[in-house]
């Protein structure tokens, strides 16, 4: 059974668990895969290197998790 997809989630576990979650973030500007490797740490990190808010990330939370659902 996956996991629920958590502000706290490495990167990494995030694009095993969920492939479509590459394209999904890369779309919006959150890159997570460099050079055919995912980015080092959580997804609450990546948001916030790109200067997201914590409302922001919470929105990004709930629509990764949306996508999982209809996945």
């Amino acid at each position: 059974m996956k996991k629920e997809i958590t502000r706290d989630m490495l990167v990494e576990e995030l694009v095993i668990q969920y492939p479509f979650a590459s394209r999904f973030l890369s779309d919006i500007g959150l890159q997570c895969i460099i050079c055919g490797e995912p980015v080092w740490g959580t997804i609450e990190e990546l948001a916030l290197d790109k200067d997201y808010s914590q409302e922001q990330i919470d929105e990004l939370i709930l629509k990764l998790n949306q996508e999982a659902a209809g996945s």
